[in-house]
């Protein structure tokens, strides 16, 4: 299953032992277990037409190379692409495309996504969809001569909407179409996109692969030939890569990822019921809730339901002072770190999306995200508590 360049492994390794070791082994000179960090813009060739694999930085970096070689074995691809945001991984398999080229996206897609695709590749005349892609009939109906991709996002954020993605796959390949599937919210601990059939995988690294609040970064996960070549070309090509610290703090991430996850996945579950058993709370968007319309698929799909979740609270007064009133909990951007946060997603991470989208998506004005971190349970349900007071 994981590739003859997973040092370390036989290929029968499980989750928690890829995370570890798959890309990694001490370094030759001096025995170092960690991967070191190689800041260097350039490599010193043997003689003309000789070097030692690595020419130049922006082309290849070993720090780099070794976190793509991990991502990739953790998703179960055949080889990874990192670069500097999740924006830029996007935006390079978004050069898989050509003018008069048609996309079909998760109508919910995370806000900066939505941007790129309206404000940006719309001026090279490509064509997007937008669809309910939980409904798969919806998506059938969308595939046109010209479409080319079907972008999936799910569990879509904030709303925790979600796609079936066998089915995705098969609807896809049906139709000679790629099937790429954002997996940030997830993580790969939780959804694995590629035995399902997708054939690109994108994260966001900021996020559950770093897990620590100190690093930005993207990558795109691939199985198909052609697909590497054209994204090695592209990642070198435009540049938008991976620095090597960054690329070492993610190394440093994936370490501890499926510990992380347990956790995340228990703190997310406990502080659902919570909200859900709350009379100030309208309503809570989690999969691991019965009430959730998915969640026979969540526990089909998942392993674990996560750690995001959305309370609605009816009201943007509502929200403000729960916002303004927690104490542990972080009011910030971002999520999947080891510190819990919270954030108003129509006017923070999709306030690019036009407020009657917003009001179709059921992003409303009273709508809050929690990413649960791995703090104790019983500090966080108090914290909540006590805003939820003053609401």
């Amino acid at each position: 299953m994981y590739r003859s360049w997973i040092v370390k492994l036989r290929g029968n390794e499980r989750f928690g032992t890829i995370c570890l070791h798959a890309g990694q082994e001490p370094d030759p000179s001096t025995g170092a277990i960690i991967t070191p960090i190689y800041q260097t813009s350039t490599y010193v060739q043997e003689e003309l037409g000789k070097h030692k694999g690595f020419e130049y930085g922006r082309t290849q970096n070993p720090t780099r190379l070794a976190v793509e070689q991990n991502l990739a074995a953790i998703e179960g691809g055949k080889a990874g692409f990192a670069f500097a945001s999740g924006m830029a991984a996007i935006g390079a398999i978004a050069t898989m495309l050509k003018s008069g080229d048609h996309i079909i996206v998760s109508d919910n897609v995370y806000g900066g996504t939505f941007r790129l695709f309206e404000k940006v590749l719309r001026r090279y005349e490509i064509l997007f969809s937008y669809v309910d892609t939980s409904n798969l009939n919806l998506v059938e109906r969308a595939v046109t001569a010209q479409t080319r991709m079907l972008f999936v996002e799910t569990p879509t954020n904030p709303i925790l909407a979600l796609t079936d993605l066998r089915s995705a796959a098969e609807v896809a390949h049906r139709h000679d179409l790629r099937l790429a599937v954002d997996n940030t919210f997830a993580s790969p601990y939780i959804q694995r996109p590629i035995e399902s059939g997708a054939d690109l995988v994108v994260h966001s690294t900021t996020k559950y692969l770093n897990g620590h609040s100190d690093s930005i970064g993207g990558v795109v996960i691939a199985v198909r030939d052609d697909d590497i070549e054209w994204l090695k070309f592209v990642q070198n090509t435009e540049g938008a890569i991976l620095g090597p610290f960054d690329s070492w703090l993610v190394l440093r991430g994936t370490k501890t990822l499926a510990v992380r996850m347990r956790q995340h996945n228990a703190n997310g579950l406990a502080l659902a019921e919570f909200g859900a058993a709350h009379p100030k709370v309208r309503h809570v968007y989690y999969p691991g809730l019965a009430s959730h319309p998915q969640h026979q698929l969540a526990k089909q799909q998942m392993c674990g339901f996560g750690g995001m979740m959305a309370l609605e609270l009816g009201s943007l007064e509502a929200a403000r002072r729960l916002l303004n009133a927690v104490r542990l909990m972080s009011l910030a951007e971002s999520l999947g770190g080891v510190e819990t946060l919270i954030s108003h997603p129509a006017m923070m991470t999709h306030s690019a999306v036009p407020p009657e989208r917003r009001a179709t998506l059921g992003i409303t004005d009273g709508l809050v995200r929690i990413s649960a971190g791995i703090e104790d349970i019983e500090d966080l349900k108090e914290d909540l508590a006590q805003a939820l007071e003053r609401v």
